[in-house]
């Protein structure tokens, strides 16, 4: 017995000795292979610290040529850069959205010398979609400006340059008042012999050559032009170019066709009557049309799925949302931010969110992301006074309606002339998707909302 036990705890015990050599091997071929790596990291970063440049510039973080490529995906900026001792910082273009990769420095807020505070604007970057401000990293004083006006920028792109101990300029006019007034003495001095000046211009001998024939020269049958110097050149926005580029798409790629209707107002604009002032005291926004049109598309577009899909390739993208784009229009161009989900809202939501939408594109701060997307717009026309009109397509979407001015014309109801407040509705469509039927009970559909509003509520 007292055997075999031996023999059991000595197996064990060769068991674990052999367990404890394989783990000693496995950490030393572990400490080894970590000791070579070390030694690697070591010598790639002694020859990449010869690239870099020594000096005071070597402690920013900037963009190096000399070891990444001007396309490599790794080129990195910072919101700003400061110098060694901490003074200057720089001001960069900032990240402008996924598919903007570029735009142009349109203006300056700021001139050089001036004061700005931490994120105070500098300067206004002009992209194909929203205007972006360059601003301040840190407060201080502008030393100079880097890049100039009309110049092509990309994210990380140096601006201004901003110091921290630097005094403002000063704009004292005093002394630069004085030198004029002390030059002035001299032009007294050659004032004293006019006469002797004017002696020789009483000969007068251009008047010789006054009469010129040389308008008379000029062909009856020649156009008269007006003359170049009444005109102006200037270079078009990158905005207005992307409009232009969008329109044109549109009108290549779309078969657009335009159906119109009419509707009357009355029983709309007596609701809007009746209860703009409850509805303002609960709400806190003003009761419009532009609601009222958004509720009825929704309906159309649910009555209709078709109106709401899009070609893609050689097939049919149905959207089970809506997102109605709105079209303002600016001093800048035409804009179109999106309300999302508005088959959710109600009256009031979309109210609010128009308006929201409406200011931040009047005073050019809409993002990228409020403006992308959309699956049916709607137009209107009818604040600039527009009578009729056919709206062009919002690509990549496959309809839009227009609104129009509301007029007084007489109506025949119920056997009676009547006047009436009326407008006219248009709806462009993509006749490749949207056959005549659809489109036609699309919009026969937003005529019947707008007439009778108490559809919606029986959702009849």
């Amino acid at each position: 017995l007292m055997q075999h036990v031996f023999t059991e705890y000595t197996s064990t015990w060769i068991i674990f000795l052999c367990y404890l050599f394989v783990l000693t091997v496995s950490i030393y071929l572990q400490t080894l292979g970590l000791l070579r790596s070390y030694t690697h990291v070591r010598n790639y970063s002694s020859q990449l610290s010869g690239l870099i440049p020594v000096g005071p510039q070597s402690s920013k973080l900037t963009r190096r040529n000399n070891y990444f490529p001007n396309a490599s995906p790794y080129q990195l900026w910072s919101r700003s850069f400061a110098s060694d001792n901490g003074d200057k910082f720089e001001a960069v273009v900032p990240f402008m959205g996924e598919s903007v990769t570029d735009g142009t420095l349109a203006n300056f807020l700021k001139k050089p010398g001036d004061r700005v505070e931490a994120d105070e604007a500098i300067a206004q970057i002009e992209t194909d979609k929203v205007t972006i401000d360059v601003s301040s990293p840190e407060a201080g004083v502008i030393e100079k400006f880097i890049a100039s006006e009309g110049d092509t920028v990309t994210p990380g792109t140096i601006v201004a340059i901003v110091s921290k101990s630097a005094a403002p300029a000063e704009t004292h006019v005093a002394p630069s008042e004085e030198a004029p007034q002390k030059e002035s003495p001299p032009v007294k001095a050659e004032e004293k012999s006019p006469k002797a000046e004017e002696k020789p211009t009483k000969v007068e001998p251009p008047k010789k050559q006054a009469p010129k024939p040389t308008p008379s020269k000029t062909s009856p049958t020649e156009p008269q032009l007006p003359p170049k110097e009444r005109e102006r050149r200037v270079p078009m926005p990158r905005l207005r170019k992307r409009i232009a580029n969008r329109l044109k798409d549109s009108q290549n790629t779309f078969a657009m066709l335009t159906t119109f209707n009419e509707v009357d107002m009355t029983n709309l604009m007596k609701l809007r009557s009746d209860y703009k002032d409850e509805f303002v005291k609960k709400h806190g926004v003003k009761l419009g049309l532009m609601s009222c049109f958004v509720k009825a598309a929704v309906s159309g577009l649910q009555n209709q799925p078709i109106v709401n899909a899009v070609i893609d390739g050689d097939d049919i993208i149905y959207r089970d949302y809506v997102d109605v784009s709105v079209a303002v229009g600016t001093s800048k161009g035409l804009v179109v931010p999106v309300i999302r989900d508005a088959d959710t809202m109600n009256f009031a939501d979309i109210e609010k969110g128009i308006n929201n939408l409406a200011k931040k594109a009047t005073e050019g701060a809409l993002s990228i992301d409020e403006m992308a997307g959309g699956t049916f717009t709607i137009s209107n026309g009818g604040v600039y006074g527009s009578l009729i009109s056919t709206p062009i397509i919002n690509p990549p979407q496959s309809a839009i309606l227009g609104m129009h001015s509301i007029v007084q014309r007489p109506v025949v109801v119920d056997g009676s002339i009547l006047a009436r407040p009326m407008m006219y509705l248009a709806l462009t469509y993509d006749h490749r998707l949207i056959d005549g039927r659809e489109a036609v009970y699309f919009l026969r559909r937003i005529k019947d909302v707008v007439e009778d509003p108490r559809r919606l509520l029986l959702d009849i």
